[in-house]
């Protein structure tokens, strides 16, 4: 490194004498340091005689290489302490496909307003699929439904929200005039959540609601899918109240009065003992995004 720095000076200031005063040496050790990177590099960099010094077409090449090397070295410790605070790194990020239609968006923005530096990767995956890439190191935080192990992960609540039920626009159900009771559901084809890739939702609804198993048409794992199938006529489907930020045509929303208020959560999830500095602030984004 210190030849490389002793080169790029001779090769600005195109004299040994000016070039020594800007490093603070003499003028004999950085010809030596000259002399050794040549010998090192195998070529002549430099052409001298007893009145100018100037640079031969190899020294010009390895001039442009050189003072990136320089500048790099000169970084390293800055971008060392950065990432050591935070401020520099990479953040992966899990979520579910409720949480990227309601929650991710403003997450995001608050992430690149706070921490510029910080690289991205996010994930779509289902709860189950981000705890293992948790324990498995694949991602630093998930936004994940309940149930966890506390003793393992650390977790901040970010929102709940009450379970819709989701009719075809028109319905004999969209057009009663009043909050509609699970009993009005008696009879219509159901559009279900997986018992396997959907078990949070799955788990829910059951115990919230009387499912009538043989009325079930399809089971799906995505919300997105289950609105698709609603709009197309297919059936009912039980979802979160941000679905209706999908903006689907054709589907209208309603409360079910004898259901549990907020029974539906979302939280970001992270180990007890991560190791990423990044991770740090990004707790803190979220912490500080409850309190806002």
């Amino acid at each position: 490194m210190d030849q490389a720095r002793s080169f790029v000076a001779v090769a600005e200031e195109l004299h040994f004498g000016r070039a020594a005063e800007r490093l603070n040496m003499t003028q004999p050790p950085l010809s030596r340091q000259i002399q050794k990177l040549e010998r090192s590099v195998g070529v002549e960099l430099l052409e001298r005689d007893n009145r100018k010094v100037s640079l031969t077409a190899a020294g010009h090449a390895f001039l442009i290489d050189a003072r990136r090397l320089v500048i790099s070295a000169e970084r390293a410790p800055l971008n060392a302490r950065r990432i050591a605070s935070g401020q520099f790194g990479e953040l992966r990020i899990g979520f579910t496909a409720a949480s990227g239609f309601s929650l991710l968006g403003p997450l995001l923005s608050e992430i690149s307003t706070r921490l510029p530096n910080v690289h991205l990767e996010l994930f779509e995956m289902v709860t189950g699929e981000q705890i293992t890439a948790l324990q498995d190191g694949d991602i630093d935080l998930g936004l994940a439904r309940p149930p966890f192990d506390e003793k393992t992960f650390e977790s901040q609540m970010l929102f709940s929200e009450s379970l819709y039920v989701a009719v075809p626009t028109g319905h004999r159900l969209d057009l009663l005039p009043r909050e509609l009771m699970v009993e009005d559901l008696a009879g219509e084809p159901l559009i279900m959540h997986s018992a396997t890739k959907a078990r949070y939702f799955y788990d829910l609804v059951v115990r919230e609601i009387d499912i009538e198993h043989q009325n079930v048409v399809h089971s799906v794992s995505q919300i997105l899918t289950m609105i698709t199938l609603v709009a197309a006529g297919r059936g009912i489907a039980f979802v979160p109240e941000s679905a209706k930020l999908l903006g689907v045509d054709g589907v209208s929303y309603h409360r079910l009065e004898d259901t549990t208020p907020d029974a539906v959560e979302l939280h970001a999830i992270w180990n007890r003992d991560y190791k990423n500095p990044a991770l740090t602030k990004l707790v803190q984004i979220v912490r500080d995004s409850m309190q806002a």
